[in-house]
């Protein structure tokens, strides 16, 4: 999945699941399964409930995502 293929948005955490992935509801009320990016992941960005994220969906799989940002 290459960055510049994704759609970015703005979404809230509502689910931490294991292996490193996210439940992310969006502004438009839909629920994607999201990952962290390897560049939060090697700077060591925590991402907790509730956190406000920019996350990528994929045009090919709108349920799958990719946590790039966390909104302060």
């Amino acid at each position: 999945m290459a960055k510049d293929d994704l759609i970015f948005g703005q979404g809230t955490i509502t689910k931490v699941l294991a292996g490193g992935f996210y439940e992310v509801e969006t502004e438009s009320g839909h629920r994607i399964m999201a990952r962290i990016s390897g560049r939060m992941r090697t700077n060591n960005i925590r991402i907790v409930l509730g956190d406000k994220v920019t996350v990528g969906v994929s045009p090919h799989d709108p349920t799958k995502g990719l946590i790039t940002y966390r909104t302060k």
